[in-house]
């Protein structure tokens, strides 16, 4: 596969991958996609106001001169959810570098060993891969399971 995509084929990565990314605070500190998903869900809430403000502020008070400006700051507050699922689609289709990939096999194993079904353990695992076998560690392991891994 190509590490070129399209935009909205790595915007619609990045909103699977916010979907299922575990948001827990054992990750939080190994990783920044606990933050970057909560600024983006943030700016996807906050920015189109932000933008509407910027641009009828100038209106209502018929300053047009600074229009221009006033769209600027609106189309880059605009982007700034967009840039986050760029990211995030991007981290997602990105491959594990060996220690990570390392740790995603031993947590495939463990959950295997548990008894739960999963899918065949990838050869050359992604960020996607990760997060979907951390979510499942979450759910089917028990605490004194994780803990040697958090």
């Amino acid at each position: 596969m190509s590490n070129k995509v399209g935009l909205v084929h790595n915007l619609r990565d990045g909103q699977k991958y916010m979907d299922i990314w575990p948001m827990r605070k054992e990750l939080s500190v190994l990783f920044p996609e606990q933050r970057i998903i909560k600024a983006t869900k943030f700016g996807a809430k906050a920015m189109p106001a932000i933008a509407a403000i910027s641009v009828l502020t100038q209106m209502v008070f018929n300053n047009y001169q600074s229009m221009p400006q006033a769209v600027v700051v609106a189309l880059f507050a605009i982007s700034l959810p967009i840039q986050g699922m760029w990211w995030l689609g991007s981290r997602s289709n990105t491959q594990l570098p060996p220690a990570l990939a390392g740790w995603y096999r031993e947590i495939h194993q463990k959950i295997a060993e548990s008894g739960f079904a999963l899918e065949p353990i990838k050869n050359k695992p992604r960020y996607k891969e990760l997060a979907q076998i951390l979510n499942r560690a979450f759910r089917h392991l028990d605490q004194g399971a994780l803990e040697r891994w958090f």
